[in-house]
């Protein structure tokens, strides 16, 4: 084999990636279509720019609205996913949010709370059912990979509902890798450290260099910053072949933070 045969670790494969206009989702995106995907579907409410994002990576990409909260609209992305490229082999699914106040537990505010679970919970849980409906019709041994967060592994002095929607997350892929195992299909989540995503940005109203300087400290890994690229890289680990006997694990990018 040559060395870039070797690099291409998607060859041949069909992709969903959910958020994917914008910080991990798009770099993954890239990432994606660097190693040979046939086709890497960006989903996302983000239209202008996730048309700009679809139209750089090339022509093996596209873009599709997508509201992950609407099950109907996952269902037609998927489905005509499948109906354009004959099958999916991986779906990413990344679309999140992050809580908009403080939500300390003695002041929930429950609108906050519900459009947040509606997004990171309800609609990671109607792509992978979408996602994996169609792998076990067409009989595709494929790929899930969530996104979760650290948030997900203990609790926080704020951000209530986001801590409770990440934890949701990981208890959905641990069932969903149970229950798929018997189609031959993978389910893992990535859950990375804060990294300077726009979203990142916006909720801290600082620059990404500003909010890196911010979560460095709290890390044992030194001389090394977070970037959307160490995550990309460990999603496509988990989509991939390099990953066929791993499922219902949560991979961990986070420099030592949890340990």
């Amino acid at each position: 084999m040559t060395e870039m045969a070797i690099m291409k670790k998607l060859e041949g494969k069909v992709a969903i990636i959910t958020g994917g206009a914008s910080g991990i989702g798009e770099e993954t995106a890239r990432l994606f279509a660097d190693h040979g995907a046939r086709a890497v579907v960006i989903a996302d409410i983000q239209d202008e720019l996730g048309q700009r994002v679809a139209e750089s990576i090339g022509p093996k990409c596209t873009y599709v609205h997508c509201d992950v909260t609407d099950e109907d609209q996952v269902k037609d992305i998927v489905e005509s996913t499948v109906r354009i490229h004959g099958q999916l082999d991986i779906m990413f699914s990344n679309a999140g949010i992050i809580s908009p106040s403080d939500q300390l537990i003695l002041d929930l505010d429950f609108s906050q709370f519900d459009r947040l679970f509606a997004i990171n919970v309800r609609g990671l849980a109607a792509c992978v059912k979408q996602a994996a409906r169609a792998m076990v019709e067409r009989r595709v041994r494929g790929s899930i990979v969530c996104t979760a967060s650290v948030a997900g592994r203990k609790g926080g002095r704020r951000r209530t509902d986001y801590h409770m929607s990440k934890h949701a997350v990981i208890g959905l892929v641990r069932s969903a890798s149970r229950q798929l195992g018997e189609h031959g299909i993978r389910v893992n989540s990535v859950s990375p450290y804060a990294v300077a995503t726009p979203m990142m940005c916006k909720a801290h109203e600082k620059e990404a260099e500003e909010v890196e300087k911010t979560y460095e400290p709290f890390t044992s890994l030194q001389g090394i910053v977070l970037k959307v690229k160490h995550v990309a890289d460990a999603v496509l680990f988990l989509a991939s072949d390099d990953a066929a006997f791993i499922s219902g694990h949560d991979l961990v990018v986070d420099g030592g933070f949890t340990s």
